[in-house]
């Protein structure tokens, strides 16, 4: 095991992970194939290893594979929103920060049992959550990591929270395929994810990741990864049976994420691919995030404590947390030959 104070390694016989305590960030991660292939789904930001990244801002200095979003999303200006959810949106709480403490502040190690990596965070005083807790445990039977996330409350609220799995795109395009099998209802974002980025119709339902509402008329098939396009959009999918896929066609491997719907029952895609411009982006940010939530959008705390329209169509935008019973799920991330 790695010592150092900012990150920790653990090897196991199908594979080799890393975890930052900034955000308690999962990344790198090789998994040793049955085919005796070595191969590295987790995505790390190019500029991570860049000495200008020490002046960014939380968990941009290291932005990388996986990590707990409590609460998750931020909140943004309702303007030129459609009404349906401008009349809901409301103001960033104090000492909002995007995707919440858990994202932008370092963990604390704790004493773990042997082959596994535990961290936790203790949250301000001011917050209705008292800390969160992580532990990482490789799959010694196979190229497979489990993960375990407790939060506990202070006092009873209702959150939006989110997981944070991001993975690495072969350079080709069309390489790779997200497989989700089928799902209730698809929705593109109601606004611009990033202005000049655009690549999807506002506020849109879609059944099938092949046929996704353009912006300039017509469809797009986005299942297919990396797109052509320059872009940075987000879709929420809801109604999965609590399991996704990467297949990358290129390196000839599958990463399946699962986890517990009943937590989580929205997959937000993230699409990053070349559309943000400013630094440290840059043009150059190419990943996909398969994330899995509870929340709208990641809009933030009011958006999704208030009746938005994914909460009206029945979907929790918000779990409830209760000081008596602290709350874990456990969720996974497997790998295999194509």
């Amino acid at each position: 095991m790695n010592s150092d104070d900012d990150h920790r390694g653990l090897g196991w016989a199908h594979g080799a992970l890393t975890v930052h305590r900034l955000g308690a960030m999962l990344a790198p991660v090789t998994f040793l194939l049955a085919d005796g292939r070595q191969v590295s789904p987790m995505h790390i930001a190019p500029w991570s290893s860049e000495p200008e990244a020490a002046a960014l801002p939380g968990m941009l200095r290291k932005l990388r594979g996986e990590w707990p979003c409590v609460p998750f999303g931020y909140s943004v200006p309702a303007e030129g929103w459609p009404e349906t959810w401008a009349r809901v949106m409301g103001p960033p709480g104090l000492d909002e920060e995007v995707h919440g403490h858990s994202s932008n502040h370092d963990w604390t190690w704790r004493d773990s049992e042997s082959g596994s990596l535990s961290l936790v965070l203790d949250y301000p005083e001011g917050s209705p959550v008292e800390r969160v807790e992580r532990t990482i445990i490789p799959d010694q039977s196979a190229p497979a990591i489990d993960i375990e996330f407790k939060i506990v409350v202070r006092r009873a609220c209702r959150l939006p929270i989110g997981l944070h799995p991001v993975f690495r795109l072969p350079f080709e395009t069309g390489a790779a395929m997200l497989e989700l099998g089928s799902f209730d209802e698809g929705r593109t974002y109601p606004h611009d994810v990033e202005t000049g980025a655009e690549l999807f119709a506002r506020n849109k339902s879609f059944s099938d990741l092949s046929n996704v509402p353009a912006r300039a008329g017509g469809v797009v098939d986005v299942s297919r990864l990396p797109l052509a396009a320059d872009t940075e959009e987000l879709l929420q999918i809801e109604g999965l049976d609590g399991a996704a896929a990467l297949a990358n066609h290129a390196d000839g491997y599958r990463v399946k994420l699962s986890w517990q719907k009943e937590h989580f029952p929205s997959l937000l895609l993230w699409y990053s691919n070349r559309g943000r411009r400013a630094a440290p982006w840059n043009g150059r940010h190419v990943a996909i995030g398969i994330e899995p939530i509870c929340s709208p959008f990641g809009l933030g705390p009011a958006t999704a404590l208030a009746d938005n329209p994914i909460a009206q169509s029945g979907i929790a935008t918000a779990l409830a947390f209760s000081p008596e019973k602290p709350f874990v799920t456990r969720y996974r991330i497997e790998a295999s030959a194509l």
